[in-house]
């Protein structure tokens, strides 16, 4: 066995004893996707870390890492029944754990907090708090090594349902009380892969989480994904400056590049940079106002978005209980490194969709509340379902 240490002081990360191959003679099971489950063993911090797979009997595989709690890969069947793997990400754990030569959020877990905290300021029962400022002066995804960087506990109790948990202290990024945080990832016979986060705490704070995975259906990421059709059930979104912080205005998505109530290609309205918000982002990196939440309640028996793939075939319906959903299309891609298989992604190849809270919700007591108190329990949830259209 070869192994490698690392200091890598971007996300505070201690890496050891990381296998990156096997010599022992025996041949290597790889997962559907093509992944080397040994590339992935390693300790982190002093905590294990591993590859799950998680699998139903419908061609349906999921392989997640417990560091991060991110999606490696995401195999299901496209129109002619060939297992297709439709997220991007790295194929081993010394590039996901490396934060300063190839950052990524790739499928990750994210938290404390989701998305971006204006200034990184925070008000907390009256008290003021300031987080790490790590995007544009804001606080992005709980700061530069929030729960994305960290090594979550993990149970694998059946080979459909992977259990992971995380305790961040009190601080934590100067985030306020000390939170258990639970993600549980399953897979269903109907090729979905249901999520759902849940979370405690000690001290009144605020929770968002999401999955942050980057979906491209078409089965070949080295191409930019631009052609696939997006659906978002949406009136409303949420502006935001040149430094993607939400403005505080909530707009109606009528007669502008935002409106993807009709199912449409990306390319169709992607490059109108007339359009500010276009110009701003390069692309899409926005939170859509779901029409499937309403008086406090989001309603997850109904597609909140979807994603297809005229290519493959393959359609991905996205359901949730939070208000909004941030789609992101890979603007910031392009950058050269070298992925899973050896793949370069372009910039636009692939469509992100989070459930969220809408960004910098502690600084906008209008919009639904972000804020867990002692007693209370945080639950959200999300499922991404997959089939042929």
């Amino acid at each position: 066995m070869k192994y490698l240490k690392n200091l890598l002081l971007g996300a505070g990360l201690v890496v050891t004893a990381l296998m990156v191959s096997c010599t022992t003679g025996s041949k290597t099971q790889l997962t559907e996707s093509g992944l080397n489950p040994t590339a992935f063993d390693t300790t982190i911090n002093n905590k294990p870390v591993k590859l799950y797979t998680l699998k139903n009997a419908n061609g349906m595989e999921v392989c997640i890492t417990n560091f991060g709690g991110r999606v490696v890969s995401l195999c299901v069947p496209d129109k002619n029944g060939k297992p297709t793997d439709v997220v991007l990400g790295y194929d081993n754990i010394k590039q996901y754990a490396d934060s300063v030569n190839s950052p990524s959020d790739y499928g990750s877990s994210v938290g404390r907090y989701a998305n971006r905290i204006n200034k990184g300021h925070l008000t907390v029962d009256g008290k003021d708090y300031q987080l790490p400022q790590n995007n544009f002066g804001h606080c992005l995804h709980g700061g530069p090594s929030g729960w994305m960087y960290q090594v979550y506990d993990a149970k694998q109790p059946n080979d459909s349902t992977l259990i992971l948990t995380i305790v961040s202290p009190d601080g934590d990024n100067n985030f306020p009380g000390k939170v258990t945080a639970t993600t549980t990832y399953t897979v269903l016979s109907n090729n979905t892969l249901d999520i759902t986060f849940d979370a405690t705490t000690d001290k009144e704070t605020v929770v968002n989480m999401t999955n942050h995975s980057y979906f491209n259906l078409n089965g070949d990421p080295s191409k930019e994904g631009t052609n696939m059709v997006l659906y978002v059930n949406a009136d409303n979104f949420t502006p935001a400056d040149n430094t993607y912080m939400t403005t505080g205005e909530i707009k109606s998505v009528e007669g502008t590049p935002m409106d993807f109530r009709k199912a449409h290609a990306i390319s169709e309205t992607i490059n109108d940079t007339t359009y500010d918000q276009i110009k701003n982002a390069t692309g899409y990196d926005h939170n859509w106002c779901l029409n499937t939440y309403k008086d406090g309640k989001g309603d997850d028996t109904k597609v909140c978005a979807s994603l297809y793939s005229p290519i493959t075939g393959i359609l991905l319906e996205m359901y949730t209980n939070e208000p909004g959903v941030q789609v992101y299309t890979g603007n910031f891609q392009g950058t050269g490194i070298a992925c899973k298989h050896g793949i370069k992604y372009p910039k636009h190849v692939s469509v992100c969709l989070e459930s969220q809270k809408y960004p910098d919700s502690p600084n906008k007591k209008d919009w639904p509340s972000p804020y867990l108190k002692p007693g209370e329990k945080y639950h959200s949830h999300v499922a991404y379902k997959f089939s042929i259209k």
